[in-house]
């Protein structure tokens, strides 16, 4: 009797403080140029999707931005659509590829008279199938853009912001993807726990600096995201429950120097609350076993009967 009062004492003690937390997400927006004495920012992945809404979000609070993104013509027609949209704002386009090595000294050439106190690491993309059928650059590829361009573009920008004593914020798409085990997208899946694991720490070593730390769980949101993933019948579901980008800001806004991690929408907070019920681990062990039965399971291993 003892054991169970402990153990519900706990889960209710557990998610009582969670569910607090998600409270900061109904707060007003944070206006990120007052807040920090801010004139510039710089979103990745800024040409669609989530970044674009962010970079627009900025550039109405009265912030210049620092567009970065694939140099295709999404970005070249995102960037005229931005002019267009924020006449007085200035922007500054910077087209390269974060999945490839070489990408920093397009961006410190394009910031290096500029004083970035703001910073949206937000690019990343989604590789779907069994991990072992596809060629380990393409996996490499997908870890750089996902995880490992935030800790350059950080590391550059967070040693500028503390050699001149600013004070500003780290901002990191994450996803619900992070916080369960995600067969057919593991690399998305594991790039996306080690920000979220990245920005906690971090958020512990700056927040003394005046520099916040922020990463974000977003749950599904309709964009171009999707275009390229193989059908696979979970993440179909979860696209239908999918949101408008656009809503996203004002959200990620609310939160930013208030909380350190943020679940945004029911599919990210259904997500956490189920690890809080089930042990992440037994959940794994569960799936591991139970996953041949799966359509998907059973769609890929075809899938992949035919590849080889």
């Amino acid at each position: 009797m003892l054991i169970s009062w402990i153990i519900g004492a706990v889960f209710f003690l557990s998610t009582g403080s969670y569910l607090l937390l998600t409270l900061f997400s109904a707060l007003p927006a944070r206006n990120l140029k007052k807040a920090y004495g801010a004139k510039w920012a710089l979103v990745t992945g800024a040409s669609s999707g989530i970044g674009l809404a962010l970079t627009k979000k900025l550039a109405r609070q009265g912030l210049n931005v620092v567009v970065v993104a694939l140099n295709d013509q999404l970005l070249h027609n995102s960037f005229e659509e931005l002019h267009l949209q924020h006449p007085t704002i200035s922007f500054r386009q910077v087209g390269v590829d974060l999945a490839a090595p070489g990408f920093m000294p397009s961006i410190v050439e394009a910031t290096q008279d500029l004083d970035i106190q703001i910073v949206f690491c937000n690019a990343g993309y989604m590789l779907t199938g069994f991990f072992h059928t596809l060629p380990v650059e393409r996996q490499l590829a997908n870890m750089h853009c996902n995880a490992t361009s935030a800790v350059e573009i950080t590391h550059h920008f967070l040693t500028r912001m503390t050699a001149k004593k600013l004070r500003g914020c780290f901002v990191y798409t994450s996803s619900a993807a992070a916080a369960i085990p995600s067969p057919f997208s593991v690399l998305y899946a594991a790039t996306k726990s080690f920000l979220s694991s990245f920005g906690a720490s971090l958020a512990i070593e700056t927040k003394h600096l005046g520099i916040d730390v922020l990463v974000f769980h977003p749950s599904p949101v309709s964009s171009r995201f999707y275009d390229k993933a193989h059908k696979i019948d979970v993440l179909e579901m979860f696209k239908k429950l999918a949101v408008d980008a656009d809503n996203l800001p004002d959200i990620v806004f609310a939160n930013i120097g208030r909380c350190v991690l943020a679940d945004l929408g029911l599919t990210a907070i259904g997500f956490r609350l189920l690890m809080k019920l089930i042990d992440y681990n037994l959940f794994a062990t569960l799936i591991a076993r139970a996953a041949p039965l799966m359509p998907d399971f059973q769609r890929h291993m075809k899938m992949d009967g035919k590849l080889k």
